[in-house]
């Protein structure tokens, strides 16, 4: 054959993805040095073949379904793969360059990753970073996402994860709420106290606080309360500066309300626990430049002392 069903099928889906990007068949046309006819025909025989409608067509422009966005979201992906392979055999790629969308969660997004990027982009400034701070669960297909960044390893084998750092916690309290009561030492003595409590997203659940004993045994404690947190971590640290109780949070979210006085850890005796943050990417993803260096940079940064 002259022309491979392989070769057929990559023309149309440039073309489709240079329509939807643009939202219009004439504008599309144009750009690529052919009649809108052409396109037109071409969209034609791929919804054919897909036995599916990816376009609304109207007299005045073209707007893609919700099929038409979900197939857009995959071929741009390929797109993007082909391009990066052939920049990094051509040796365009020395350079990490275009654009890179990160998903992390709201208080590691604003207290370890926000603080790190002026650096990075100093270091890659052909990159263009997208970063997305929300603590809902993402798809990396639908939502076009390079990589995410969560607290927890993941139990989903189609993903990769990289541990970024292990991240401590402790309790905290401020010097108004201490100076009224008696600093707990046990477990017991924390249910004498008026404790903020955070309410996980995902499940609904209130998160228990975790500790290290004496004997170096991990332990956790359960409580109800009638401080509750939902959503916002950082609604809970805000709610203990203000005087209203002890809550558990990361070390690094703390430091420096404690180091301008305004928080104090308690029951250091009994701290050393934390929890793990991982780098994650489809498992069956080819690894740009870009999102190798970001990465890299990533797990560099956040391992040092």
């Amino acid at each position: 054959m002259s022309r491979s069903f392989e070769s057929v099928q990559l023309g149309s889906i440039e073309l489709f993805c240079k329509a939807a990007e643009s939202g219009s068949f004439t504008a599309a046309a144009e750009a690529l040095g052919i009649t809108p006819a052409s396109v037109s025909r071409t969209i034609g025989r791929l919804e054919t073949r897909l036995g599916v409608r990816l376009f609304n067509r109207t007299t005045r422009s073209v707007k893609l379904t919700s099929d038409g966005e979900l197939y857009r979201a995959q071929c741009q992906q390929a797109l993007d793969q082909i391009a990066e392979a052939e920049r990094a055999l051509t040796g365009q790629q020395r350079r990490p360059q275009g654009v890179l969308r990160v998903s992390v969660g709201t208080v590691y997004g604003h207290h370890r990753i926000v603080p790190l990027l002026p650096a990075f982009m100093a270091a890659y400034p052909d990159i263009e970073v997208e970063l997305n701070i929300s603590n809902r669960n993402i798809d990396f297909i639908d939502d076009g996402y390079d990589l995410a960044i969560r607290m927890g390893e993941p139990k989903d084998s189609r993903v990769v994860a990289r541990k970024l750092e292990d991240a401590s916690v402790g309790v905290f309290a401020s010097p108004a709420y201490l100076a009224n009561r008696a600093r707990p030492q046990t477990l017991e003595a924390l249910r004498q106290h008026d404790l903020i409590q955070f309410i996980l997203p995902s499940t609904g659940r209130p998160v228990a606080w975790i500790f290290r004993n004496a004997q170096g045994e991990n332990e956790n404690f359960s409580f109800n309360s009638q401080r509750r947190v939902h959503e916002d971590v950082l609604a809970g640290v805000g709610w203990a500066i203000a005087g209203g109780g002890l809550f558990q949070i990361y070390h690094f979210v703390a430091a420096q309300a404690v180091a301008e006085g305004r928080l104090e850890e308690v029951m250091q005796e009994m701290a050393g626990r934390s929890r793990p943050f991982y780098l994650l990417y489809p498992q069956n993803r080819h690894l740009s430049a870009r999102v190798r260096a970001f990465a890299d940079y990533l797990v560099t940064a956040l391992r040092q002392p």
